[in-house]
């Protein structure tokens, strides 16, 4: 790099500040150009922001330290950052000063309009959902707005419920209830659909109510898979769906002999919090490894390392306590005997803008199997948070007419023993595998290749190593093996 070299990166984020005038921005010396190497990160103060600084092949960036969920790529999965200088050997970062003193950006939203006669129902209490409805009142909807959910809470973060098992119910909420005052959303809690009548336009619930809707959204999701065998309806056998079975796990197991059944990913998070504080703990699943058909055999050794895992042998364990994580099934029984299509596995089938089969019926997060851009249009069904929220977006834009093509990277993170693994991309069907680094030093980035193309991408302690990736795939621009290795 010379030694008077401007950066700019143009991201999605609200750090984004390219393009902007120096009368707008506010610069900082925040290093020198020796204090950082190839490879390394380090967090600094941007007036009253935090940033993460990045070198990588002598090119700086500045991406910001807030994303649009913790442990996710920024937003949309691509990195977003702000003006980088470096200047006589020192580093300089410009931040827009309108954006000073606000950690994080909410966009302008309306209200209802009391002379629109138009309700849009929202079926489920999770990020699609939420996501819809925020960005109906974004885009200036004035209809009605009702979201339903079974839970007796308001919208929460659920990835936390593995990670952090003894949180308060209030302290995963993602918007209080005032939020949803402010801008005219209802909220129906501790209620369930029962049936959809997609000629009459109606949802009938289990507590008799029919209401009527003009656009639906399906965000149901799924619920945790039971343990078919005898016994499975023992007292001490527990599950993982809400924040007061999290503290049920977290307070039965403490001390106790504990047997986690599942090497996925719910499994596996509940048995790295549990490790210390378990009397014993044995892990079970039906794989030769863990995470092998998400993250694959070669990674799941990785975990092997950690701890013994007990796999399929037919010894019997002694358990005070077992928690089942094996898996998921589709909300979706209401929806049989409806004109809505669902794949063999009960899912609902969209197409890339979130639409079903049927007029003014719409599907989000879990629930959908759709398709994904990046997989040639392959129709996936992935249950993870960041694509929950892409999917709910997309879907309000397009009951508002102004459909957006789906085309969004899935990305999530998995914590084991304090070590965070993110992977982002799709590697189902992999044929190829590159590994940069050692998996023995707990520092890797491992590629996933198919057709001699790299298809998804794993890490773990090379950040923002994935993010580079997860921006490549979102750009639609291909590394090919030999780029790889």
């Amino acid at each position: 790099m010379s030694a008077n070299q401007s950066v700019e990166f143009n991201g999605a984020g609200s750090g984004s500040v390219a393009g902007s005038s120096p009368e707008e921005e506010e610069t900082y010396a925040v290093c020198d150009e020796s204090d950082l190497k190839d490879g390394e990160m380090k967090e600094v103060n941007v007036g009253k922001h935090n940033v993460l600084l990045v070198r990588c092949d002598g090119v700086y960036s500045a991406i910001s330290n807030q994303c649009t969920h913790y442990g996710a790529p920024l937003s949309e999965g691509v990195l977003s950052g702000h003006r980088v200088n470096v200047e006589n050997n020192k580093v300089y970062v410009s931040v827009k000063k309108k954006i000073q003193g606000q950690p994080k950006r909410i966009r302008w939203m309306g209200v209802r309009d009391q002379s629109v006669f138009h309700t849009v129902i929202l079926l489920g209490g999770g990020a699609a959902s939420l996501m819809c409805a925020e960005t109906l009142r974004q885009e200036n909807y004035g209809g009605r707005i009702i979201m339903v959910s079974r839970d007796e809470l308001l919208p929460y973060d659920k990835t936390r419920l593995s990670k952090v098992m003894n949180a308060e119910s209030e302290s995963l909420l993602m918007r209080r209830m005032e939020f949803f005052h402010k801008h005219d959303i209802e909220v129906w809690l501790k209620k369930e659909a029962l049936s959809i009548d997609t000629m009459k336009k109606t949802v009938t619930f289990d507590d008799g109510l029919i209401q009527c809707y003009d656009q639906i959204l399906i965000a149901t999701g799924c619920r945790a898979k039971c343990l078919d065998c005898p016994g499975a309806d023992l007292e001490n056998i527990l599950m993982l769906e809400t924040p007061e079975d999290a503290r049920s796990i977290h307070y039965s197991c403490t001390g106790s002999r504990t047997v986690v059944v599942g090497t996925s990913f719910a499994g596996m998070e509940v048995a790295g919090y549990l490790i210390d504080m378990a009397s014993s703990l044995t892990i079970i699943g039906s794989s030769e490894m863990p995470y092998q058909k998400t993250l694959g055999p070669e990674i799941g050794k990785v975990t092997m390392m950690v701890k013994a895992v007990k796999l399929k042998s037919g010894v019997t364990i002694a358990a005070d306590v077992l928690i089942v994580g094996i898996g998921v099934n589709p909300n979706s029984e209401f929806l049989k005997g409806s004109r809505v299509k669902m794949d063999s596995k009960n899912y609902v089938i969209v197409d890339e803008y979130m639409r079903t089969n049927i007029a003014d019926v719409f599907c989000a997060g879990d629930l959908t199997s759709f398709p994904l851009k990046m997989a040639k249009g392959q129709k996936v069904n992935i249950g993870h948070w960041q694509i929950a929220q892409a999917h709910g977006r997309i879907a309000a834009l397009s009951m508002l007419h102004k459909e957006v093509e789906l085309n969004t990277v899935p990305f999530y993170w998995t914590v084991l023993l304090g070590r965070t693994i993110r992977y982002a991309g799709y590697g189902e069907g992999y044929t190829e595998f590159v590994l940069k680094g050692k998996f023995e030093n707990m520092k890797f980035l491992a590629l996933y290749l198919k057709n001699a193309e790299v298809v998804a991408v794993a890490g773990l302690n090379v950040e923002p190593a994935v993010s580079v990736v997860a921006e490549r795939f979102a750009e639609g621009r291909v590394i090919t093996k030999a780029e790889a290795e």
